[in-house]
């Protein structure tokens, strides 16, 4: 028997206004609720509704044969909590159905492992009572930030109770070994680790409506048999991606909600092939190989490292500053400001301030609700300034608390 194994991450941040230096000590809420509203209007409307459809009429179609997994953020399902019940709904029934993980994951989908374990472990579990709330599930199987994964990683999350991870499958490191298969770290044998196929999960997530690629058009009959070529030379392919794929940045006129549609029946025609979740993968296989990372991957950009959120002096004196303040902010007993400062190490913050050029660049500017890197940080540098400020002056954090509420 072969698995796929679909897990898909739904994340929307809460993005800062532009902040100046004459709006430090005076800006009630940094963050843009109007955008962030608008924005999870329109990816409501253009994927989660219609992708969300798609997704249950395949698992009620197929009797629970078809599986999938998520990984929502905290940040997004409190947006949805606040603004889209409707969506949060759309999701809580796809998970009623008994076919669908939920992973866990940091809360405010951040890089609070790189620089804190103690911030790290608190968003995590965060995020698992979070999910045990709206969703009545227990995550077994972690997903870290943007797949940011090494070694150490690996075994601090095992010792949390977790029972596996996934991964980008990093060609230079699995060397002559397969995604394909069920892997571990070197420090941690009977922790398994699943691994992204990141040329077929790409097929879809970036390729799919490039008029320019061989391969186009895509249909469901072309990438099934492109998975059922796997047998013989692994055991599971995973298919990890933005849920954002359908529908956002596929637009439905490419066809991508008919390819999903119609791709589980052509999966089905090999018989030895089934879709599977990722702690049902873990139970079905053993591991075949070490997957030996010493320093940090990811999924993003052509590195497939940190240089998305690392790369240059705005980034490090961004994260420098920010961190500095978190054993003020929690010292300080103010839950607001807590919580103001946990929004501000969502990762996305600063994959906004990198300034790469070509195809990665472009990916960086696609997202960014920034005109430049430059501006981004200089937004963001005002927020931590305005941060520091109220945590200097106990009568204005008072102030803050009485007056306002972060989702207004």
């Amino acid at each position: 028997m072969n698995s796929i194994c679909f897990y898909f991450q739904v994340h929307q941040p809460y993005r800062l206004k532009e902040v100046n230096f004459f709006d430090i000590g005076y800006e009630d809420n940094c963050f843009d609720s109007e955008k962030n509203l608008a924005i999870l209007n329109k990816v409501s409307e253009k994927c989660y509704l219609p992708a969300n459809q798609v997704f249950l009429d395949l698992i009620e179609r197929y009797q629970g044969e078809f599986k999938i997994a998520f990984s929502l953020s905290g940040v997004f399902l409190e947006q949805c909590e606040t603004w889209r019940p409707d969506v949060l709904a759309s999701f809580q029934k796809l998970v009623d159905t008994g076919h669908v993980e939920i992973l866990a994951e940091t809360y405010y989908h951040s890089l609070s492992y790189l620089y804190s374990e103690e911030e790290f472990v608190a968003q995590v579990q965060k995020h698992d009572d979070l999910i045990q709330r709206l969703f009545g599930v227990q995550p077994t199987v972690f997903r870290n930030t943007e797949l940011i994964y090494n070694n150490q990683l690996a075994g601090f999350v095992k010792n949390m109770g977790y029972k596996g991870i996934i991964a980008e499958g990093v060609d230079h490191l699995l060397g002559y070994q397969s995604p394909n298969f069920i892997h571990h770290p070197p420090n941690a044998p009977d922790f398994p680790i699943l691994l992204k196929n990141y040329k077929l999960s790409d097929d879809i997530a970036f390729r799919f409506s490039n008029k320019g690629w061989d391969e186009h058009p895509l249909s469901s009959e072309k990438f099934a048999g492109w998975i059922h070529q796997t047998a013989g030379n692994g055991e599971v392919v995973n298919l990890f991606m933005d849920y954002e794929t359908f529908g956002e940045h596929q637009w439905e006129d490419t066809g991508i909600f008919e390819f999903l549609n119609h791709l589980p029946e052509a999966i089905f025609r090999h018989p030895d092939f089934k879709f599977h979740t990722p702690s049902e993968v873990i139970e079905l296989y053993p591991t075949r190989g070490t997957y030996d990372a010493h320093d940090f991957t990811s999924w993003a950009d052509e590195e497939r490292d940190l240089s998305a959120w690392r790369s240059n002096s705005m980034q490090h004196e961004a994260l420098r500053r920010l961190f500095a303040l978190e054993q003020v902010v929690k010292k300080s007993n103010e839950k607001g400001l807590l919580e103001y400062w946990r929004r501000l190490t969502t990762s996305d913050h600063f994959y906004y301030m990198c300034t790469k050029f070509w195809s990665d660049g472009d990916v960086h500017k696609y997202f960014s609700p920034f005109d430049s890197p430059t501006q981004a940080y200089n937004y963001f540098i005002n927020t931590c300034a305005d941060l520091e400020y109220r945590l200097s002056k106990p009568t204005l954090s008072l102030m803050y608390r009485k007056k306002t509420s972060l989702n207004s």
